[in-house]
């Protein structure tokens, strides 16, 4: 090596005592490149950029060392002459969508962009329980559980009555329950918030535990928000007959989330839940302060059935109804059942247009035919739930449903 100037000297021990200092370690390299100790140079270069890999005079020193030319700043593309792409594309534009929008996904499966907001909070607009036609039971009990305390602060303080609580709907399919959830959020003036099982279930390990989180974190920030736990027996079924560990964490997050963090957690939030198998749901859940107020959700009664009956027949071509008559053939039937009859009734007033080329009205004939076509849809859970009434119903839980099913001679 060389014999080193003072100056040279005097940098390699200012270096030594401050390898990170990069403006220092390049004086050092361009003076020894001066020197034409090149390969000095190299080294000394190559250290400044390991830490500072985009220090473009570390780059130009390296270049020059290595007896290369320097890096040039980069050219913009020139245009090609002939086919005019940025035209091609404009004409196609509103035909053609582009291919790839989404968001990259990361190694654990999640959007970056996913998080609270990515929860949709609805806003019930006017539906309330005066909407809801029929089942004047259902809305007593449920004014006692939500609505009076919150109309009556006072009283609700005098009483230590929070503004926490959870209630399950049960019964039949089709029966309106999801309404009745929208109608009671609607009175509340609360937000909004249905999650299904295809909303919190993930592939990843730990994700539908951080999905329930954000859902409960998300009503808390929203508040007051009714939180509607659709197909309850999905997302909170039995743990012990859960066979894989992801299910039964899921339902330990949420008991966690419906006893909040601390008493005040959840104030504010109303946790609505529905399913069809209550028997299924884990018992956990139903304890005194989760999920403890129970409410049977039949299938409609007889103003309840004229009000979903008008409304489905509201904008099609009628005439010569006499709802009465109808209401009383349809006992039985679901909210959904009710709709389908409609709908089969219209099916064969226009199926017969067709065919006589002469377009007529729907009328009381075509909706009775449908009537009796329809098979009620809640008999095979009735078939069910007749079992559990009789050999399961501890403690009285079920007490409402056996009611109904001696009225009914069914039990």
């Amino acid at each position: 090596m060389p014999d080193d100037s003072p100056l040279i000297q005097s940098l390699r021990t200012a270096v030594a005592a401050a390898p990170a200092d990069v403006p220092l370690r390049l004086h050092l390299a361009q003076l020894l490149l001066e020197a034409d100790r090149s390969d000095e140079a190299v080294a000394e270069a190559a250290v400044a950029l390991q830490h500072a890999p985009g220090d473009a005079h570390a780059r130009d020193l390296m270049a020059r060392a290595m007896d290369a030319p320097p890096p040039s700043a980069p050219q913009p593309p020139r245009k090609r002459a002939g086919f005019d792409w940025k035209a091609a594309e404009e004409q196609v534009g509103d035909a053609v969508p582009p291919r790839f929008t989404e968001t990259p996904v990361r190694a654990d499966g999640q959007d970056d962009s996913e998080g609270a907001d990515a929860w949709d909070v609805e806003d019930p607009g006017t539906v309330r329980l005066a909407d809801v036609g029929g089942m004047q039971e259902v809305k007593d009990r449920l004014d006692a559980a939500f609505l009076a305390p919150l109309r009556n602060p006072e009283l609700r303080k005098l009483y230590g009555k929070s503004l926490r609580g959870g209630l399950l709907l049960y019964g039949p399919p089709g029966c309106g329950k999801t309404f009745i959830a929208r109608a009671v959020a609607g009175e509340l003036g609360a937000a909004f918030l249905s999650v299904s099982v295809n909303d919190v279930l993930d592939m990843w390990i730990g994700n539908s535990e951080r999905n329930m989180h954000e859902v409960f974190e998300t009503a808390r920030r929203q508040a007051p928000c009714v939180v509607f736990l659709d197909e309850l027996d999905a997302l909170g079924a039995k743990r012990g007959r859960t066979g894989h560990s992801g299910m039964r964490n899921v339902v330990n997050q949420l008991l966690s989330e419906l006893d909040g963090i601390d008493s005040a957690a959840n104030e504010g939030v109303f946790v609505l839940a529905a399913t069809n198998v209550p028997w299924d749901v884990d018992n956990a859940l139903r304890r005194p302060g989760r999920l403890d107020r129970t409410i049977l959700v039949l299938p409609p009664d007889g103003p309840a059935r004229e009000a979903i009956l008008r409304y489905h027949l509201r904008d099609r071509p009628i005439e010569n109804v006499g709802l009465g008559k109808l209401v009383k053939i349809t006992e039985g039937l679901s909210g959904a059942d009710l709709a389908h009859v409609c709908e089969v009734a219209a099916e064969r007033a226009l199926l017969d247009s067709v065919r006589t080329g002469t377009v007529r009205m729907i009328g009381m004939k075509d909706l009775l035919a449908a009537a009796n076509e329809v098979v009620p849809s809640a008999e095979p859970w009735f078939a069910s739930a007749r079992n559990v009434a009789m050999f399961a119903n501890e403690g009285g839980m079920y007490d409402d449903l056996v009611t109904y099913l001696k009225k009914r001679r069914k039990l």
